[in-house]
């Protein structure tokens, strides 16, 4: 029986064995490595531990293996230079698991290896941003911004703001290296902005956060843009000059490796994107700043920082004359009704701002972190303008034949305006800041601690007069009376204290299958002596059937205290008892990578509700917020955005974003009659009526964009860059107008924004003869962009003309044409 057993069951049941085993579905692990930059490494080995098979990243650092399932391996990954490091792997059949792997120089001090923790895929709202698609993406706004405004939208080219999710643009935090950034408050979003703080030469890391953050952020309702600036390991820097922008930066070590610098300088013009809109004139725009950010390793475990900014944005323009053209449909034909207008005086804008930061972190532990804080902001502004205008309405001449073509040849109306103002802004903020980190287990506890010092001194003094066929609005025949003043002074000093206390739970770290987020904020400031607590919760779940998806959800409060823009009211005077706005918050989605086409893909999704109350309201005029000033209204927002990642071209990643909004809100008293006429056109009766539920300044149903890089099949050292953003309509106010409010369309913006790269020298040093002047230079690029591709004439705000016949006719504002510019830019 024992013979037999060897010679034919032992035999058979082997083979049995071997069949199941063949049957079943491998696993798969992928990803990138990179360096302390988050550059990519090609040419790394990656190896099973005990195996003698080497691969060999690609030119992009990415990698991708078949590993076997259900019992556990190691991966081992090593270059020349770098630090080795060891990754274990406990995979699940037919499971596929992407890490990003950053491997250090042997030659630094800081901790070895690690692999970046998942927080995109298992964080509410987050986004990790690769800062080398910020150089590339061809956009009139070059930095960060412009890069996120593809994924959430934008209305303007000319502003490096963004609206997420419904909210405003005073709705978002922005932090540098734990630092609160602020930015000038004047400042119209458009011809007059200047630089963003952000230098994207120095970026190391870019999270954005467009809902569901945690407490360990502040107090602001829409989304959060937590920036890490580089920290060199050795003398580096790199140089661009283009028809829009100019900028220089060194980075470093001294000291034995124990400081580290950053030091970058920008200017930036925009003369050329300015000249070609629709108003003509003398437009001197200039804005400069300098930046630095030094570390000193005090000792192993102590470290200083320091973050200075210096920035100024001078505007000037001498308008000369304007054409504006809108087509009306009206009884079944078309009119081009037309705008001609001519202009006097001029506009002087100086917006300068300084910001001193500096920071000791203390470890004494591995796990333990404790960081001090200290920044001084001091801002600075001046807003000079007396601008007459003489406008004549009418229908144009578009027939080429005839000698009036392009002149009004049937005037509907005429008149003239005078816009003054004298504005003088100074805000200086103190801050002072702890926060701290202990990770312990399962748990990661963070907790901080902050006090901010703001003091503002205002003195606003603006008015308009308007002419409309030969009398002045409002018509008062005793009189003249002006169409709106505005004149106030504030002399305010606002204390105010926050902090939080938040834990992050693992559950399953094999797998880090489940993770949980607890934490609370609170806020109080003595202007109106409010207090606020804010929960927040956050959660994420992997499932052991799907070990490529990911579940998450967060929700909470996510108040917001007012600023001084909030705080001032239509006519100038400062509510200093304006109440927070609050919000509460949901958040739910999912994240889910793939394989598509050979390639490794990702799909998020999230889809969120705001409910709002203590809503202040503002309005658009022109490119300015303005605020209502009270607590007068109850809002919304809800929608669903999709995202999806991936190298549609193979070694260049490529991404598409959806998304999909309501926002509404009810103000309080926005009461008007309604008017019953009779035959004659003679009011006969009238009822109360309510404004209900109407749509707010940033509401737009459909909002997607477009990030595609290519290059030659042949050669990779000439690449292509498509940058698409697509929005429907969004409303328009009708100044002084209940009934009315929001009730104007502008169209759908569509911007198309197309780059060309080439490679003139590469980064083969060995390559190149000793006595070379490009010996020291990394890589030398240049680059061909055409903003606009389409020329659409997109609409930014109307003008609201009168014709003889006290119509009002909405006559609208464009952004700017089609435009050409080239770039340079070198890396040593």
């Amino acid at each position: 029986m024992q013979q037999l057993f060897r010679l034919v069951l032992l035999p058979l049941l082997t083979l049995v064995f071997c069949a199941a085993s063949a049957q079943k579905k491998p696993a798969f692990v992928g990803g990138r490595v990179l360096n302390e930059s988050e550059e990519p490494l090609p040419g790394v080995s990656v190896t099973v531990l005990g195996q003698q098979r080497v691969l060999l990243t690609n030119d992009s650092g990415y990698f991708q293996l078949k590993v076997p399932a259900d019992r556990a391996f190691a991966l081992v990954f090593s270059y020349t230079g770098f630090k080795t490091v060891q990754q274990n792997f406990l995979l699940n059949e037919g499971e596929r698991e992407e890490v990003t792997i950053l491997l250090e120089r042997v030659a630094t001090t800081l901790q070895g290896v690690q692999v970046t923790d998942q927080r995109d895929r298992t964080e509410a709202g987050l986004i990790r941003l690769n800062p080398k698609s910020v150089i590339n993406l061809p956009s009139p706004v070059m930095g960060v911004e412009g890069l996120i405004k593809v994924f959430v939208g934008s209305n303007n080219e000319l502003t490096s703001q963004y609206n997420v999710r419904g909210g405003s643009y005073d709705e978002n935090l922005i932090y540098v290296n734990d630092f609160e950034i602020f930015r000038p408050y004047l400042v119209r979003s458009g011809q007059q902005e200047g630089l963003s703080f952000i230098n994207p030469e120095m970026v190391q890391n870019i999270s954005f956060y467009n809902g569901g953050f945690q407490a360990r952020y502040g107090d602001k309702m829409s989304s959060v843009l937590d920036i890490q600036y580089k920290k060199p390991k050795q003398f580096g820097g790199s140089a661009y000059v283009s028809l829009l922008e100019q900028g220089v930066h060194f980075e470093g070590t001294a000291a034995g490796n124990r400081l580290s610098y950053l030091v970058g300088a920008r200017n930036r013009s925009n003369r050329n994107l300015l000249s070609s809109q629709e108003t003509q004139g003398n437009y001197v725009p200039s804005s400069s700043d300098l930046q630095a950010l030094v570390n000193y390793q005090l000792s192993p475990k102590w470290q200083a920082e320091l973050l200075a900014n210096v920035s100024a944005t001078r505007f000037t323009l001498q308008p000369q004359f304007s054409q504006l053209t809108s087509s009306v449909i009206t009884y079944n034909s078309i009119r081009n009704l037309a705008a001609d207008i001519y202009f006097a005086g001029q506009e002087k804008d100086r917006y300068a701002t300084a910001m001193l930061g500096v920071a000791a972190t203390f470890q004494p532990r591995k796990n333990l972190r404790l960081k001090w804080l200290a920044s001084r902001f001091e801002n600075d502004e001046q807003e000079n303008r007396d601008i007459s205008g003489a406008y004549l309405f009418g229908d144009r001449e578009f027939d080429r034949a005839k000698a009036s073509y392009g002149t009004i040849v049937n005037p509907l109306g005429a008149g003239v305006y005078q816009d003054y103002a004298r504005n003088n802004l100074n805000i200086t903020d103190l801050s002072l800041a702890h926060k701290g980190s202990l990770e312990k287990g399962r748990h990661l506890l963070q907790w901080g601690a902050g006090y901010n010092r703001t003091r503002i001194s205002d003195r606003l003094d603006e008015w308009q007069l308007q002419d409309s066929a030969g009398y002045s609005l409002p018509y008062n025949p005793d009189l003249l009376a002006l169409f709106s003043v505005l004149k106030s002074g504030a002399e305010l000093s606002v204390n105010k204290f926050n902090g939080y206390l938040q834990d992050n739970i693992a559950f399953r770290d094999s797998a880090r299958a489940i993770t949980l987020q607890g934490g609370l904020r609170f806020n109080y400031n003595d202007l109106n002596g409010e207090w606020l607590l804010s929960p927040r919760l956050g959660a994420s779940w992997k499932p052991h059937w799907q070990r490529n998806l990911v579940f998450r959800a967060a929700a909470g409060a996510y108040h917001q205290p007012p600023f001084y823009r909030e705080l001032r009211r239509y006519d100038g005077s400062v509510n200093t008892q304006l109440k927070a706005q609050r919000s509460w918050q949901a958040v739910w989605g999912f994240d889910y990578n793939f394989t598509g086409g050979g390639r490794p893909m990702r799909w998020t999704t999230e889809a969120y509700y705001k409910h709002m109350t203590n809503v202040v309201p503002y309005d658009l005029d022109n490119v300015r917020v303005r605020y209502f000033g009270e607590n007068r209204a109850k809002a919304y927002a809800a929608g669903l955005e999709m995202r999806l990642f991936g190298e549609l071209v193979k070694d260049a990643e490529s991404w598409i974003s959806l998304g999909l909004l309501r926002t509404r809100e009810d103000l309080e008293n926005d009461i008007y009659k309604v008017y019953t006429l009779d035959s004659l056109n003679v009011p006969v009766d009238s009822t109360t009526t309510e404004g209900g539920w109407l749509r707010r300044p940033t509401d737009r149903l459909i909002t997607f964009g477009m990030f595609f890089q290519d290059y030659l099949s042949t050669n990779k050292n000439f690449k292509v860059y498509l940058s698409t953003i697509y929005g429907t309509n969004l409303p328009y106010n009708i100044p002084g107008s209940v009934r009315f409010r929001n009730a104007l369309t502008i169209d759908p913006y569509i911007r198309v924004d197309l780059g060309f790269s080439a490679l003139l020298l590469s980064g083969e040093k060995a390559e190149r003869r000793s006595h070379s002047p490009f010996r020291s230079f990394e890589n030398i690029w240049a680059s061909l962009e055409v903003f606009n591709l389409i020329d659409r004439p997109n609409t930014i705000s109307y003008l609201l003309i009168k014709d003889f016949a006290n119509n009002t006719f909405a006559m609208p504002n464009r952004l700017t044409p089609r435009l050409i510019n080239l770039k340079l830019v070198a890396r040593w």
